[in-house]
């Protein structure tokens, strides 16, 4: 007989006792997490923490006695352990995710406030549980933890929900672009790339799996670190040389052509692959309008977002690279990449930016 697979130990740190109850029913109810223990503080958390610890943390980031990024980086200093920021949605909320995400945590949610019931019954608790599973699974500073599959949280939409597949991609353009796509450890993996690419490299249309009012701070942040520019797409936004564009969260951007210049088209719709913004969008429309002038790279997240879609670049003659595993966070939407024969190489963290000044 099959022993059964070890359930994922989370453990929750929060001042609010509403948020710790919400997230805590909410990971419950996952066959293959067992919350483990709370705390309203940083001090409380470090000595529940000692006696089992976890194999997530879920941590709020403004806290009495020891706030959440100075606990953060103890953790990362003295016992690396992947971390799910839960943060507030207002501004100075997304400009210290920011900053935690920086410092090493592998993932952000949405804190949980006016609407308990609401949250517990739509989409956020999805995202909740699909945060704390990819987090379970990512490699921080090499060190590693094993995941636990669960059952399917929704029906999972592809990117016919949203725009439909070429028969024939465009042939001939004038320029090139980059489409990247990322999800779990993408946020220093972006940074990673984007902070040393010169100014006179193609336009990039990026979509990194983060909530909504978090991508317009994380934009900022790049922006301030790089020589090209850096900021969340709205609709319209032209593709240039020198421009970074990141999809907004909770908004699913397109690649599209007119005349000879390329621009995005931000709108709403369904989650695709459970996302919104997709991978699998973006790349379909850069298959569909960019075609060969096109390069197409994945990079570490979990899941299989942006494979499939990567395929129909390739197929359509883009120059397609994944992340090798040894330098992903997490090895999911790569790894199916490369499984469907949609990439042309996989390389290592550091050598993207040079294949991307190369292609361009």
């Amino acid at each position: 007989m099959t022993k059964p697979a070890a359930k994922v130990g989370v453990f929750i740190v929060d001042d609010s006792a509403v948020v710790r109850q919400v997230v805590s029913a909410v990971l419950s109810d996952d066959p293959g997490m067992e919350v483990v223990g709370v705390a309203a503080d940083p001090i409380f958390a470090l000595d529940k923490m000692s006696k089992r610890w976890p194999d997530v943390v879920v941590l709020d980031i403004e806290m009495p006695r020891m706030d959440g990024i100075t606990f953060l980086k103890k953790i990362m200093a003295e016992r690396p352990t992947p971390v799910v920021i839960c943060s507030s949605l207002t501004e100075k909320g997304a400009e210290t995710t920011m900053e935690a995400l920086a410092a090493g945590a592998v993932g952000v949610i949405a804190k949980p406030g006016i609407g308990v019931r609401r949250f517990l019954m739509e989409d956020a608790a999805a995202e909740l549980v699909h945060a704390v599973r990819a987090a379970a699974g990512a490699r921080v500073r090499r060190l590693g933890v094993g995941s636990q599959a669960a059952a399917p949280l929704a029906p999972k939409l592809g990117a016919d929900a949203i725009l439909a597949k070429a028969e024939h991609a465009m042939k001939q353009t004038t320029e090139r672009i980059i489409a990247i796509g990322t999800s779990t450890g993408g946020t220093q993996a972006l940074e990673a790339v984007l902070t040393v690419l010169p100014r006179t490299v193609p336009g990039i249309v990026i979509v990194q799996h983060m909530p909504e009012k978090f991508t317009a701070s994380f934009a900022a942040r790049l922006n301030s670190l790089s020589q090209v520019e850096v900021r969340e797409a709205q609709n319209n936004d032209r593709v240039m040389q020198g421009r970074a564009l990141i999809a907004p969260g909770g908004r699913h951007m397109l690649l599209k052509r007119s005349g000879a210049q390329y621009h995005v088209e931000v709108i709403d719709g369904p989650l695709v692959n459970r996302h919104r913004p997709s991978v699998d969008v973006l790349f379909r429309s850069a298959a569909k309008y960019a075609g060969k002038n096109a390069m197409g790279v994945i990079m570490t997240g979990m899941g299989d977002d942006g494979a499939r879609g990567l395929k129909e670049m390739h197929d359509a003659g883009a120059y397609t690279v994944a992340q090798d595993e040894a330098s992903c966070v997490v090895y999911g939407m790569p790894k199916e990449a490369v499984r469907l024969g949609a990439t042309d190489r996989s390389l290592a963290l550091r050598q993207i930016p040079a294949e991307i000044v190369r292609f361009g």
